[in-house]
């Protein structure tokens, strides 16, 4: 049932591909565009999970404070992710980043939380990691290895706090609260941030606003499923088959919209499929 669940996450997670490229072309990537859009999708990820979660909203010092320590986890990865435009290899960049925000978790899953290290696990880690190497593409810009070290650790320590947050003994408000408070924290932050950009005027259009909206929602509601799925789910075993299976969604859905993929690309999404049918079957 949950690898259902995690399905379900990896095509929402996938899906974003396309509101992120229709933000883009509509309002940029600098840090005003970024902002902008962690504090809509924030604003809109709160109504949407106040819904979902019959607008109770509860908090405890300890849940507020792994919300804080999310936010600043994710705008160190957004920083990073700003400085190193420009300056590394893009396709170097996502490599980081995806390994990164497997390899983390799954590392504190089995040496902190003894998760046990399965056949099923280590091939699927294997394969995955085989896809993601193979979107690579050698390029001029390869400079900035001090972002490429931030970029690993930060979009890592996504999943180890989520990981943590579910497993440390205290009181603590359930997934979809703790998903609001994080959210709540992050518009707060964000507004802050924009109060500093104030000078850049630039309106938004409905394009960006479309865009920050489907982002809003797609985000937070599977980040919300992924706490209930770490409650079931060894995190050694749910990272790796999210990171293969937004890979997947993301290059079925550039195919409908006529981005057409390389063979390379091709071969990557078999490989994560194998790594994917690996950790299910295999034990």
């Amino acid at each position: 049932m949950y690898y259902g669940v995690l399905t379900l996450c990896a095509i929402l997670f996938g899906s974003q591909f396309l509101f992120t490229k229709m933000y883009n072309d509509a309002y940029g990537n600098d840090l005003k565009a970024m902002c902008v859009s962690a504090a809509g999708g924030s604003l809109v990820g709160i109504i949407i999970l106040a819904i979902i979660n019959g607008f109770s909203l509860g908090c405890t010092p300890f849940s507020l404070i792994m919300a804080i320590i999310n936010t600043v986890n994710g705008n160190l990865f957004l920083f990073c992710s700003l400085k190193s435009l420009g300056k590394i290899n893009l396709s170097l960049y996502s490599v980081f980043s995806m390994i990164g925000g497997m390899a983390l978790p799954f590392i504190t899953g089995i040496l902190l939380y003894n998760e046990p290290l399965t056949t099923g696990k280590a091939v699927c880690f294997l394969f995955i990691t085989l896809a993601i190497m193979l979107t690579f593409e050698k390029g001029e810009k390869a400079k900035g290895g001090i972002y490429y070290i931030g970029i690993f650790v930060f979009n890592g320590m996504s999943g180890v706090i989520s990981k943590l947050y579910t497993d440390m003994p205290f009181e603590k408000v359930p997934a979809a609260e703790y998903s609001i408070l994080c959210a709540v924290v992050n518009l707060v932050v964000s507004l802050i941030i924009l109060l500093f950009l104030r000078k850049i005027k630039r309106p938004l259009n409905s394009k960006a606003v479309i865009s920050i909206i489907g982002n809003g929602v797609l985000g937070r509601v599977a980040n919300y499923l992924l706490l209930i799925c770490l409650l079931y789910l060894p995190a050694s075993a749910q990272y790796p088959f999210i990171t293969g299976g937004t890979m997947v969604v993301s290059t079925v859905l550039s195919c409908i919209i006529n981005q057409k993929p390389s063979k390379k690309e091709v071969l990557s999404v078999i490989l994560s499929m194998a790594g994917l049918i690996s950790l299910v079957i295999i034990k």
